[in-house]
């Protein structure tokens, strides 16, 4: 292994960490691609509150974001990880008696809130294991990883699904719940202590800090435009090459699969090859991919020009995403990791939300292919169901890992 790693070597906590993440992606991903489905049918309602459920799970998990980095901070990364992990668990057997819209609702702005408790915990916990010149590669390997199980999980729980879904929520949640006794287990808290032990934060020690960092503001403002040209392709681009080009939904899996086998491929070795170039120049170019990724769709024509289009733009991600996530472990000081590590969520959450927003303005236009190119048969764009993009995410997904639909 440390041979492939190019001799890197990262500890023990660290390779439990790399595991616990496949676990727990893999796991909830045999549930939420089917998820749309199961509640259409458990529920028989419009999908208007099947997608009011989904954003209540979005709601939740952005107000948790700004709200884990101080908890984070104040009482450690292993309790919150060991919280956000077996709450997640819970909540997935506890739809299994779910019959009701009220339920439902509880249930999703549960998981939505208890996400971001685990990764921001996870990803401080990562920046206080490993030394700076050796963070953009530990990132880009839990970003691997997780891509992985979101690869390998829908592809089982299609199969598991088709038979019970009782099956797949009890399998979803005790993976969970599983990662969660590993790290309570076998992983020590690794928050920088102080000899007073925990104590109320002081004028200056919440989000303060943060504020008065005006290059991590900057670099925050950036990301969240670059993320909503993320969502935009992420989100519009299954109905827009249907509607408009005639791709159909098994030639459009293959786009998506191929951004997840480029990044389960690719994504170490680019990360350690652009550790040889200044940070926010591999940010910048990054970005400039995503830009020719999105822009190069108004284009296409046929499925081959679209696969090109994520391919530029999956390139860009695996530019950007550990470099970014490294940025920002660099930039915090030590005892405020977890604060630094909740405003970068925010900052991918926000762009998330504002890029389905650009989607419904399209979609309410009725032209989607003339908002993008200028010309084009009118009529409604149409719907094949929530893509993966809008699903909650897996509890093992964040912006360190990635965006939920790798």
């Amino acid at each position: 292994m440390t041979r492939f790693l190019g001799g890197a070597r990262y500890p023990p906590a660290f390779w439990l960490l790399f595991w616990g993440t496949w676990i727990s992606a893999t796991g909830g991903s045999m549930v939420w691609p089917f998820l749309t489905l199961y509640l259409r049918q458990r529920l028989a309602t419009p999908l208007t509150q099947i997608t009011m459920l989904l954003t209540l799970n979005a709601v939740t998990g952005l107000v948790t974001t700004a709200i884990a980095g101080l908890v984070v901070d104040r009482f450690g990364r292993k309790g919150a990880m060991v919280i956000g992990l077996l709450g997640s668990g819970l909540v997935m057997l506890g739809m299994i008696p779910a019959a009701s819209l009220a339920a439902w609702a509880a249930l999703m702005a549960l998981m939505g809130g208890l996400g971001p408790v685990y990764w921001v915990g996870g990803d401080a916990m990562v920046a206080d294991l490993i030394e700076p010149s050796q963070r953009a590669s530990a990132y880009a390997l839990l970003r691997m990883i997780a891509n992985l199980g979101v690869a390998v999980g829908p592809a089982i729980g299609g199969f598991i699904v088709s038979a019970s879904y009782t099956l797949a929520f009890i399998l979803g949640g005790l993976a969970q719940i599983l990662f969660a006794a590993l790290v309570l287990l076998r992983v020590r808290e690794t928050r920088p202590s102080t000899p007073e032990g925990p104590r109320p934060l002081r004028r200056g020690e919440g989000y303060e800090i943060v504020l008065r960092d005006r290059l991590f503001l900057a670099f925050c403002g950036l990301y969240t435009l670059a993320g909503m040209a993320y969502a935009l392709m992420m989100v519009l681009l299954p109905v827009y090459v249907k509607e408009n080009y005639g791709v159909p939904e098994r030639l459009y899996g293959f786009i998506m699969t191929t951004n997840a086998a480029m990044v389960v491929g690719l994504q170490y070795g680019i990360t350690r090859l652009a550790g040889r170039f200044p940070t926010l120049s591999v940010v910048a170019v990054g970005a400039l991919f995503y830009a020719l990724g999105v822009g190069s769709v108004a284009l296409g024509r046929s499925f081959p020009a679209f696969l090109f289009s994520m391919v530029l733009l999956t390139i860009g991600e695996m530019l950007m995403i550990p470099t970014a996530t490294t940025l920002t472990a660099n930039l915090a000081p030590p005892a405020a990791r977890g604060r630094y590590m909740s405003a970068y969520g925010l900052t991918w959450g926000l762009g998330f939300r504002g890029g389905a927003g650009d989607r419904r303005a399209v979609a309410r236009s009725g032209r989607a292919h003339g908002h993008l190119v200028g010309r084009g048969r009118d009529g409604p764009p149409g719907r094949a169901g929530i893509p993966l993009a809008r699903a909650p995410i897996p509890t093992g997904l964040g912006p360190g890992r990635g965006a939920p639909v790798s």
